[in-house]
């Protein structure tokens, strides 16, 4: 799917007063791909894993992008996701919160943040319960090198469209009740290639689209 086109359905599933961005999951792709769509207009790029994204950071650095870190992150490479990203969305405990806070360094604006949901309660899945959601916002909120901005999930993928929705809906509910406690509270990361419009109809403000874009991904 072209960009263009890929905006087009993005945009008719979005309403006027709730704009969507679009995170292009370049994970595994050369830079030469991240660049070409960055020609076409495309500025926020997600990543999954932190050394080959700041081999591709490096690389592209003159073009200015966005990078969010939308992988698993470990505990040992948090100092350098906290060096080269823009955000990291998948904050999932407090030793990150610790982690990334003390590694970020003080001449870059204060790391956006997004709290990472296991919505669905998946053991194959990373993140938090939806209880535990409310005490990392906190921790993170006490952090000036560190700027909570929402929440983040990868809801199981149901077969049946009421499940998938009711996931979206748990998500939608609990970015409702973290942004009514903290202003600068705005971005809700949910969607993917196969499920953004379902996601933006459930009150999504970013989705992750990478197979619509790139095509299948290559084996790492």
């Amino acid at each position: 799917m072209s960009l263009a086109t890929l905006r087009q359905q993005i945009d008719a599933a979005s309403s006027p007063s709730q704009p969507v961005r679009l995170l292009a999951v370049s994970k595994l792709q050369p830079a030469a791909a991240v660049a070409g769509l960055a020609a076409q207009g495309q500025r926020a790029f997600g990543e999954n894993y932190v050394q080959e994204a700041a081999a591709k950071i490096a690389e592209l650095a003159e073009l200015g992008l966005e990078w969010h870190l939308i992988g698993h992150l470990q505990s040992n490479k948090a100092e350098l996701a906290a060096q080269v990203f823009d955000w990291v969305q998948t904050v999932d405990r407090g030793k990150l919160v610790n982690a990334l806070a003390k590694g970020r360094p003080a001449a870059l604006p204060p790391l956006n943040v997004l709290i990472q949901v296991n919505i669905d309660d998946e053991d194959s899945k990373h993140g938090c319960t939806p209880e535990q959601v409310a005490a990392l916002a906190a921790a993170v909120a006490k952090e000036p090198r560190l700027c909570l901005r929402g929440l983040m999930a990868i809801p199981a993928p149901f077969p049946e469209a009421a499940k998938r929705q009711a996931a979206f809906a748990r998500m939608q509910a609990l970015f409702t009740d973290l942004a009514a406690q903290y202003p600068q509270v705005d971005t809700l990361s949910m969607g993917m290639s196969s499920d953004f419009a379902e996601a933006i109809a459930a009150g999504s403000t970013m989705v992750r689209v990478g197979t619509a874009l790139f095509g299948q991904r290559p084996s790492p």
